[in-house]
């Protein structure tokens, strides 16, 4: 296996952007432009758009397509879409729709519900990397797929495929995230895929985050990581110490994401606060969460010297 470069082909900090809807359930054309350029001018170097957070389970195809279409329209920066499904076949016509409309990458999540065997996961990721030239980031979250990605498994994908460059690391297993980053060698990117556990990927080598929470503390993810990349270790925990309370506002057992997003968009003024069902949209309870939240995020980050975004 050969090493990648020292910068991390989609930066360190992508966020997995919610999708805006409208009062009566249609996708936010302008919306997503704007939530697509308030993410990039508040610390996101890439995007992955109609990903979990994006509500992709309850889009069809064509607004899939539109979504991407729209977000890479608005921005300049690299473009992930989430563009597979637990059928391969229909990931394939998905990926075809990406390279049209100039996706700049292709997010590649496990299979979902049918839970095939590693050798089905093998042969999945390997048609779709086979499908397309561009760059691929797999996608291991167990707990919504049932399905694990094992060590064996990402070493025989790397190992045959030069485009599958990075993966977002939703195990919570952090054990098993520093044995991954060694046996990878640098071959592919390993990015923290759970925001809370950012700080602890960081110190095992992983070159950065997909989050959630920057939506709305992207500046104090990129600070936190510039301060482990400058070894200054107290600051890097001062900064986690001030997102704590966006770890544990993002998703609940209550309001899982991306309600609370779509709370914190709305008292922001980037975008309504409407989902689509099963989620729902947020309360008025959450949006003075939402509110609260954000203004103690100002205050602790200011003290680090940190803006955050401003409507």
């Amino acid at each position: 296996m050969t090493s990648s470069t020292m910068v991390p082909k989609f930066g360190a900090v992508v966020t997995a952007m919610g999708t805006p809807f409208t009062a009566d359930g249609h996708i936010d054309e302008k919306g997503v432009g704007d939530l697509a350029r308030w993410l990039v001018v508040n610390g996101s170097d890439a995007l992955v758009v109609t990903g979990s957070t994006g509500e992709s389970g309850t889009l069809v195809d064509s607004e899939r397509r539109r979504v991407w279409e729209l977000v890479r329209h608005a921005v300049e920066c690299p473009v992930l879409a989430g563009a597979t499904t637990n059928d391969t076949a229909h990931s394939l016509r998905l990926v075809k729709d990406a390279i049209e409309v100039g996706a700049d990458g292709i997010l590649a999540v496990t299979p979902y519900y049918n839970r095939p065997p590693q050798a089905g996961l093998v042969a999945h990721f390997s048609a779709i990397a086979e499908a397309t030239e561009l760059p691929v980031m797999l996608y291991d979250i167990p707990v919504r797929t049932g399905r694990r990605i094992e060590l064996p498994t990402f070493v025989s994908l790397m190992e045959k495929h030069d485009n599958i460059v990075a993966i977002k690391d939703a195990s919570g297993d952090i054990g098993r995230a520093g044995v991954l980053i060694d046996t990878l060698g640098g071959r592919a990117d390993v990015y923290c895929g759970d925001d809370s556990l950012l700080l602890a990927f960081l110190s095992l080598g992983a070159v950065g985050i997909v989050s959630v929470a920057s939506h709305w503390a992207g500046l104090g993810f990129r600070a936190l990581i510039e301060a482990v990349q400058a070894g200054d270790l107290p600051k890097a925990r001062r900064i986690n110490r001030a997102l704590l309370a966006s770890y544990a506002f993002e998703s609940s057992e209550q309001f899982p994401n991306p309600i609370p997003t779509k709370a914190m968009l709305e008292i922001l003024g980037v975008c309504r606060r409407h989902t689509r069902l099963p989620m729902i949209d947020p309360p008025t309870e959450l949006l003075d969460e939402a509110r609260a939240l954000y203004a103690s995020l100002q205050a602790d980050l200011a003290v680090e010297g940190i803006g955050v975004a401003h409507a």
